[in-house]
């Protein structure tokens, strides 16, 4: 048999989705590696350092706010990337391939919300509402990997689905409700530069070199406006052509291939490993039943599996919509459940919303707490629904 041509190999990885989902599932379980070892630092005789060395200031930022105001934004732009591709080419495409998802992110967000409101309404702290509102599709995916191929492949593009739908709500809301003061000259700025991408786009420019400038430009002026850094990534994601010339590769998928590995094995690491430590020798029981911590914990599980899966109930009740092919509904409630793994975007939604010490160890815990439990039970359930060790799930 003859071997294919490297055009085709070159391709198959961006048209293969279980390719792809089998990347995210691997950087799920090292995001995984780096929040155990990040709570293994902050509670051994290096917690101490540990937390020091995050507010060593280089340059004109910490090196915290360069982890979450720098590298994150690279992480948003293959977010922004993966928004797009899905919206025009991939599981999103359609009107009907839509719906599911797009019901299960909206209840899935709306419900964990005002759980958490239910928790802290009247108080300085509702400002933290959407800390449990978003879905870390690395670690819930990372989850699936480790229940292998009896699960079925149906159900992961479903979770995808609903944790590409629910970013780009997390990045709505980020960018209305997590501004501060804003700064007129470098907003209109950052629109000329707007503009300049829009007008390489038009123009058909493939070279990825000149977007990524721009986009750097982007990001400095998107960073001194009082709009969040990280909203730059999505922006710049917008105006990468999808298009591809005869014979080539699309720059989009050009440019998601390469930043794939390097978001998963490196920035959501270093990010998980800088952002989940948090000290729980000696921690009181007060920060534990802190409304804050109970909100976020209970918003992510209990919140979003009831969103979820009565969304997706109703949806296929109603005929909207058709369950994912080949799944149970113990299945479909196990995916629930791990829709309320928030790990990634809940912290940094909780460092949006309080800043920086505020409220912070009571986020962490009402993160990890929450994530961890519906991770655990999302996997029981889905073990014992898919009938793991009997049949493979069909694909």
């Amino acid at each position: 048999m003859k071997p294919q041509p490297q055009t085709d190999r070159a391709r198959r990885p961006f048209s293969a989705l279980r390719t792809f989902l089998a990347s995210e599932a691997a950087g799920g379980i090292a995001l995984m590696m780096a929040a155990a070892a990040a709570l293994i630092v902050a509670n051994s005789t290096l917690g101490e350092v540990y937390a020091h060395a995050l507010h060593v200031h280089l340059g004109p930022l910490s090196v915290q706010h360069w982890i979450n105001d720098g590298l994150m934004v690279v992480f948003f732009l293959l977010v922004g990337l993966e928004i797009k591709r899905e919206a025009l080419k991939g599981q999103l495409r359609t009107w009907p391939d839509r719906v599911l998802p797009g019901l299960a992110a909206a209840a899935g967000m709306t419900v964990p919300a005002l759980v958490y409101l239910a928790f802290n309404i009247g108080g300085g702290t509702a400002r933290g509402w959407a800390i449990p509102a978003a879905t870390d599709i690395a670690f819930a995916l990372g989850v699936l990997a480790l229940l292998g191929p009896r699960v079925p492949v149906s159900l992961k593009i479903f979770l995808s689905a609903v944790a590409i739908v629910d970013d780009l709500g997390a990045v709505v809301v980020i960018a209305l409700f997590y501004t501060g003061s804003l700064d007129a000259m470098m907003l209109t700025c950052a629109g000329a530069v707007l503009l300049a991408l829009f007008a390489l786009n038009r123009r058909g420019v493939r070279a990825l070199w000149p977007y990524l400038a721009l986009g750097l430009l982007l990001w400095g002026l998107v960073l001194r406006s009082g709009i969040h850094a990280t909203v730059a990534g999505v922006l710049l994601a917008l105006f990468i052509p999808i298009r591809a010339a005869p014979g080539e590769t699309a720059p989009l998928l050009r440019l998601e291939h390469s930043l794939a590995p390097w978001v998963a094995f490196l920035i959501v690491p270093i990010f998980g490993f800088a952002n989940a430590g948090v000290r729980l020798i000696g921690l009181p029981l007060d920060a534990w039943v802190d409304p804050v911590t109970l909100g976020v914990a209970f918003g992510l599980l209990l919140g979003k599996q009831t969103g979820v899966l009565a969304s997706v109930w109703l949806a296929v009740v109603t005929g909207l919509a058709a369950k994912p092919r080949g799944a149970n509904w113990g299945q479909i409630y196990g995916v629930a459940l791990l829709c309320g793994i928030g790990f990634t975007m809940s912290l940094f939604i909780g460092g949006l919303a309080f800043g920086q010490g505020a409220h912070e160890t009571e986020v962490k815990l009402g993160v990890l707490a929450g994530s961890l439990l519906s991770g655990v039970t999302g996997a029981a359930v889905l073990a014992l629904a898919s009938g793991v060790g009997t049949k493979k799930a069909p694909v």
